[in-house]
């Protein structure tokens, strides 16, 4: 049995849609970076080839969470008789755009791999993971990268030392629909790897921006309100404004390291509290569930258990 598994949270530094397949797959570029924002998993091996989640989700059904997909997938693509028990802890909130789902996914894959010892190498990993979702791939690929097509064409990128806030406003995204959004901009510039090298300005300047975020700001005013009150207060050291991660609701911004980020936190808590309680907005709930201070990754934690 594999205990205290760990799969990552990520944050999108920016997202630009940049075009979109025959098939309705949206085109993308973006640079993924991993953080240690985390669930935890604990998986065993089952002889009658059952795979089972231990864990209740709300709003998951048991077949259709990814945790359990991951299982099947791999099961079929290796011919393997055997099955799995999973437990799962959630810390990666849902709806939030940090890829919660995505990344236990891929810690299963690559669990499971090892467990059932299937052998299969990490672009075929990739591929498989690809199959249940266009984020699954960066995790399994396991290093910050810069990513196009629809996610999965990754190439490395080397990234600085960065802490950030992680702010999820008191509202959930679900990804489904906003991509469909008729004012979604489908048609932003490709960029090249070369555009954002050395110190990495998507990190220290705020390169690009989130295409995804203007539908998300239209369609769910907690969101927007969350957002716009989190720039007028100006907590990021850099001066880089706060920006949604992936398709929502989760907002970031960036410090040099977990110090300052740590110190904006209790500011920012601080504030929440005057200006949602005891004041002239007190009627108004705050649209900010819970922040975080969160350290990037160079690599994710299993990046070493899968042969290249």
């Amino acid at each position: 049995m594999l205990y205290d598994l760990v799969a990552p949270a990520k944050l999108n530094l920016f997202l630009h849609v940049v075009g979109r397949r025959s098939d309705g797959y949206h085109l993308i570029q973006t640079v993924f970076r991993l953080i240690d924002l985390a669930d935890l998993l604990d998986i065993d091996t089952r002889s009658d080839g059952q795979i089972i989640r231990e864990t209740d989700m709300l709003g998951v059904a048991h077949d259709d969470d990814l945790v359990v997909r991951a299982g099947k997938a791999l099961q079929q693509h290796t011919g393997t008789k055997l099955g799995a028990q999973i437990r799962l802890r959630k810390h990666i909130p849902s709806g939030a755009g940090l890829g919660g789902g995505s990344s236990d996914a891929a810690t299963v894959l690559i669990a499971l791999n090892r467990l059932w010892r299937t052998g299969l190498n990490r672009q075929a990993l990739m591929q498989l993971g690809l199959s249940l979702g266009a984020d699954v791939p960066v995790f399994i690929y396991g290093q910050n990268a810069f990513a196009e097509g629809i996610g999965e064409k990754l190439t490395t990128v080397e990234l600085p030392e960065q802490a950030y806030l992680v702010v999820q406003p008191a509202q959930h995204v679900p990804t489904q629909g906003i991509f469909q959004d008729p004012d979604l901009t489908r048609n932003t510039d490709p960029v090249k790897i070369m555009d954002f090298s050395g110190r990495q300005i998507v990190t220290s300047l705020g390169f690009g921006r989130n295409d995804l975020q203007p539908i998300v700001l239209k369609r769910y005013p907690v969101v927007r309100q969350a957002l716009d009150w989190l720039n007028k207060a100006e907590f990021s050291a850099s001066g880089f404004k706060a920006r949604m991660t992936g398709s929502g609701a989760c907002l970031f911004l960036s410090f040099p390291d977990a110090t300052l980020a740590e110190s904006a936190r209790q500011r920012l808590l601080a504030k929440i509290s005057t200006d949602f309680s005891d004041t002239a907005m007190a009627d108004t709930p705050s649209p900010i569930q819970s922040v975080l201070v969160c350290n990037g990754l160079d690599v994710h934690p299993l990046q070493d258990w899968v042969d290249s």
